[in-house]
């Protein structure tokens, strides 16, 4: 069989990337050498990541390659040496070689190329001499003879450490693989792990399995509610203390507590306030949040508008709303603007 090497590009995809321009070289020696070369743009596939290590299967030997743009070796890169943990097949994994390029636009290429071999060992495989540089114009690259024949030698050594299939000496790093692996031991066939490694990727299937966790949790819910009754009174005082009429102003909510079976409702018209647990009249402003993040609201510590914008509730309707209920509903030392 011909030898068939992946190439695994973790950058931006930006056109003066220099990491394109030496795997461009690098994979046209390749190809006359008659290597089987395939790529893969992790930035095009950031939605599949989990299932890449499946294509590891007939590689003879990858190319790990990234640009360092500011720090480390970037997200799309980690996120594939995680699911080559997590779901690669270690054994298959062992036998291949892998040469780290890593151009930087600024510093840390020697780190970056660094991390990429310590991973690969870690992952059991078996690393190469690789390519690492600091290139802050690609015409660098482009305009110098000597750095191009680099990059074409570094390819033709590759094409002969897979080929002779050359031994490597045991490191350290593969002892903490051993270490690492007996700690989470979870016993999963390749096969069983490429089908894992599918269902993680399958976003419809991963929403319907959290859909199915919230329904068991409310039927759950539902079952102890003949021995745990909702307290249905509860802020509703504190909320009628702390009303502060506007003329003029009227709007309906309803405020979902993840604690809570039932939602409450808070109906503003003028100078009334009506609040109680149920299903009132439509909501123009729907909260979700949690029974902590709203008692931070009626002690004072949060308001409505600040929860939302820290992230503390998710709300549907129209943000004029929201921030009206801050000035009928005054809590703690807070005053009137």
């Amino acid at each position: 069989m011909p030898m068939k090497i992946n190439i695994y590009y973790g950058g931006r995809g930006l056109m003066d990337d220099p990491t394109l321009f030496v795997l461009d070289k690098m994979k046209e020696v390749l190809e006359e050498l008659r290597v089987t070369v395939e790529s893969f743009h992790l930035y095009e596939l950031k939605n599949s990541i989990t299932t890449l290590p499946q294509t590891l299967k007939n590689a003879d030997g990858v190319i790990l390659a990234t640009t360092v743009e500011w720090y480390g070796i970037g997200g799309y890169m980690q996120q594939f040496l995680d699911a080559c943990w997590l779901y690669g097949d270690k054994e298959k994994i062992s036998q291949i070689y892998m040469c780290p390029i890593v151009m930087s636009t600024t510093y840390g290429e020697r780190e970056g190329k660094l991390n990429l071999s310590t991973a690969w060992e870690i992952l059991g495989g078996r690393p190469c001499s690789g390519i690492c540089g600091y290139i802050a114009d690609t015409s660098m690259l482009e305009e110098n003879e000597d750095y191009i024949r680099i990059i074409e030698k570094k390819a033709e050594n590759l094409y002969r450490t897979i080929n002779q299939k050359m031994p490597c000496l045991p490191t350290s790093n593969q002892a903490v693989k051993q270490k690492v692996a007996i700690t989470k031991n979870i016993n999963f066939t390749p096969q069983e792990s490429e089908q894992l490694s599918q269902y993680v990727s399958d976003d419809t299937y991963v929403q319907r399995q959290k859909a199915d966790i919230q329904e068991l949790a409310s039927l759950f819910r539902d079952m102890m509610g003949t021995s745990e009754k909702e307290d249905t009174t509860e802020f509703i005082e504190e909320i009628k203390n702390h009303f502060r009429p506007q003329s003029g102003f009227a709007a309906n909510y309803k405020v979902v507590m993840e604690e809570k079976k039932t939602p409450l409702i808070i109906e503003v018209n003028g100078g009334t306030l009506q609040c109680f647990y149920g299903e009132g009249n439509r909501a123009d402003v729907e909260m979700q949040i949690s029974r902590e993040s709203f008692e931070n609201i009626i002690m004072g510590k949060n308001t409505f508008q600040s929860s939302f914008m820290a992230g503390d509730m998710k709300m549907k309707g129209d943000f004029k709303v929201l921030r009206g209920l801050d000035q009928v509903l005054i809590f703690g030392s807070r005053t009137m603007e």
